[in-house]
């Protein structure tokens, strides 16, 4: 008898560089015997997060299992796509248990949810939960979400001027959809900082959210999978600044890569990295680097100034020994020919 159940799935949401790779590394890992596929959407032309992921591949969420949606928002290409990527791993067999889907850190979620009505998948899904993952320290910093005091004496100062920026637009349209969310990098926000951060996501969540504070991804799947929420069926209940619109476009943010040869000086990219971000307002820096004389990979993760990476695995023989890192900001403030030359140094 074939199984007619439906497949859950759960849309792993957040600000770039929140941890959404680093909390679905965890469920691979601590699967408790679901077989798990994932869809990862990636912002750029460099795929990172699938390569990632499918480097800690199980039995029970092989590599076939892991699917990379690259350059193309995943709402905005669900015909072409989206619903062809579901059907694909809906054929699997044996079928997945749960599918998670790691939207890339620029996606409005409320437009994805809306793919789930159609036909062709509808009977066959069904939306778990949404997981908004907030950077705890960010958030803290006023970042990601607009200081409404600040913004009302600039527009007192110049009523022309609209203040809301794109960035607060993606973080509130997140939150305005999730069922939990998940405050990352609590260890690096403090306790102050992440009172403040919830006090932050309380004030612009239009209704009460759970939310859950973790480090390095770590979480019971328990807590966060078989929510049951049956989101395609309660979009009322999730506002998004684009509601109304018949699509959304992402021209507020671009991005590029850099192919740049081999590095020396590990410290010294990170260091260009921070200025680069704090001078530019490069928003997202991630990919690979080369280092003279090291057989290992470099990864490289940067949000804002704040940049981490670490040897991830050996070069592959007959792979090209190269530096590519891809920079994602807002479209105003992306000049390639500016990003390359602040990251040669």
């Amino acid at each position: 008898m074939p199984d007619l159940s439906k497949v859950p799935v759960t849309i792993v949401t957040g600000f770039l560089g929140a941890g959404k790779t680093t909390l679905i590394r965890h469920l691979i890992r601590h699967a408790e015997g679901r077989r798990l596929a994932v869809v990862v959407n990636e912002f750029g032309t460099l795929g990172v997060d699938g390569e990632i992921l499918k480097s800690c591949a199980i039995p029970d969420c092989p590599a076939e299992n892991i699917v990379e949606l690259a350059n193309g928002c995943i709402c905005c290409t669900v015909a072409d796509d989206f619903i062809p990527t579901v059907e694909q791993l809906l054929a699997l067999d044996p079928r997945p248990d749960h599918i998670l889907i790691e939207t890339s850190g620029l996606a409005l979620p409320k437009p994805l949810l809306k793919a789930f009505d159609w036909p062709a998948i509808r009977s066959r899904i069904t939306v778990d939960g949404v997981l908004a993952l907030a950077d705890a320290e960010a958030v803290a910093a006023r970042r990601f979400a607009p200081d409404l005091a600040e913004v009302e004496a600039q527009r007192a100062a110049d009523p022309g001027i609209d203040h809301e920026t794109p960035l607060s637009e993606v973080f509130e349209d997140q939150l305005a959809c999730a069922d939990l969310v998940l405050l990352t990098k609590a260890d690096l926000a403090g306790p102050d900082g992440v009172a403040a951060a919830r006090a932050i996501i309380a004030a612009e969540a239009p209704r009460p959210v759970p939310v859950i504070e973790l480090t390095e991804g770590a979480v019971d799947p328990r807590v966060i999978l078989g929510l049951g929420a049956a989101a395609e069926d309660d979009l009322a209940a999730r506002p998004s600044h684009h509601d109304g619109a018949d699509d959304h476009e992402h021209e507020d943010f671009d991005s590029t890569v850099i192919v740049l040869g081999e590095i020396a000086d590990p410290a010294g990219l990170s260091a260009r990295i921070e200025t680069l971000a704090r001078d530019h307002g490069i928003l997202r820096v991630k990919g690979y680097a080369a280092v003279t004389g090291k057989p290992m990979r470099l990864l490289v993760q940067a949000v804002g100034p704040r940049v981490r990476s670490h040897y991830d695995r050996p070069w592959r023989a007959g792979e090209t020994r190269a530096t590519s890192l891809v920079a994602i900001a807002e479209h105003d403030r992306l000049d390639p020919a500016v990003i390359r030359k602040a990251l040669q140094g």
